[in-house]
């Protein structure tokens, strides 16, 4: 991509993560980092962090667009759950909370503290009275979900012996064309698997002597946060953005932002918390990131956690 320089005439070439940076303003969210400053201080973006890693049921980026409206929300729901659910109705002039609707446009919530008991109110569960409470932090079976689920995407993951200062890594294969691994796209009528052969197009490595799976988890996702925030590009840009061209900074920042907010919504205890933790503490601001990459890319790791992925469309090379 090319354009015009200082001096007439000349083009100057811009890395895929200057395009990303130009068009910020099709992203509401990164025009709202970018243009009104929102999060940019190292103690609004640890609140916002704090807030979608505990605000559990909805999507890292549906628990944005509430912090963004009300900040102090502790439960939504949709005013037909309250009544259905929980005997509750909303309060008169009680101001509706926006988010995205799966499958839909947009749907309308009210947070717990705009509603009031009718006569068929039962008490509040725990998940009401008690949103933010910490989960037992065990991945389970949530470990070997994700790692089939990335082979959708052409990741291949190999344990092996590395250094104690290093827990993994990922990268391009040099020839992509050379490997491919099966992936379960289906099951046919007599309940056969049916497969689908993806060629490898990254390998990651995770350090085998980590000391637990939880902890491999954590690393996992560091580096899927990486390939998803688009830092090694991507071969379909409706799968995921290239940004190739990134600093390293900014890189580093995203992916453990990414990796804080998945393993804190699980529970489970991250490095990424002491990385950011310590940047934060010694810096005013944060680096330039795309908050709209960073929600994104958690919604999806989350989701390639919790529940089988579909095969993508054009996954053939």
């Amino acid at each position: 991509m090319t354009r015009e320089g200082p001096s007439q005439g000349v083009l100057v070439l811009e890395s895929p993560a200057e395009v990303w940076d130009r068009d910020a303003s099709k992203r509401a969210l990164d025009e709202l980092f970018s243009l009104t400053c929102q999060y940019k201080s190292s103690g609004s973006y640890r609140s916002l962090l704090d807030f979608v890693s505990r605000f559990r049921f909805y999507s890292p980026f549906n628990a944005m667009l509430i912090h963004v409206q009300m900040p102090g929300a502790r439960f939504v729901a949709p005013p037909s759950r309250w009544v259905d659910k929980y005997g509750r109705r909303i309060k008169e002039g009680a101001r509706p909370l926006v988010i995205l609707q799966p499958m839909g446009p947009v749907m309308f919530v009210f947070d717990v503290s705009d509603t009031e008991p009718t006569k068929y109110a039962k008490p509040l569960p725990r998940e009401v009275e008690k949103p933010f409470e910490v989960l037992s932090g065990h991945i389970g079976k949530r470990l070997d979900v994700i790692i089939e689920n990335a082979k959708r995407d052409g990741v291949k993951i190999n344990r092996a012996l590395q250094g104690s200062q290093s827990a993994g890594s990922i990268g391009l294969v040099k020839d992509p064309k050379s490997e491919s691994q099966p992936f379960q796209k289906g099951i046919d009528r007599f309940k056969a698997p049916i497969y689908e052969y993806i060629p490898v197009l990254y390998l990651m490595t995770v350090n085998r002597n980590l000391p637990s799976n939880e902890a491999e988890y954590a690393t996992i996702v560091h580096e899927l946060a990486h390939l998803y925030c688009g830092h090694l590009g991507t071969p379909n840009e409706n799968w995921w953005p290239d940004r190739r061209g990134l600093n390293g900074l900014s890189e580093e920042f995203e992916a453990e932002s990414v990796a804080y907010l998945v393993c804190s919504r699980l529970g489970i205890e991250t490095p990424s918390d002491h990385y950011l933790s310590g940047y934060l503490a010694e810096n005013r601001t944060v680096p330039p990131i795309s908050l709209d990459c960073v929600l994104k890319t958690a919604g999806l790791i989350e989701a390639m956690t919790l529940r089988k992925q579909k095969l993508r469309e054009n996954s053939k090379a």
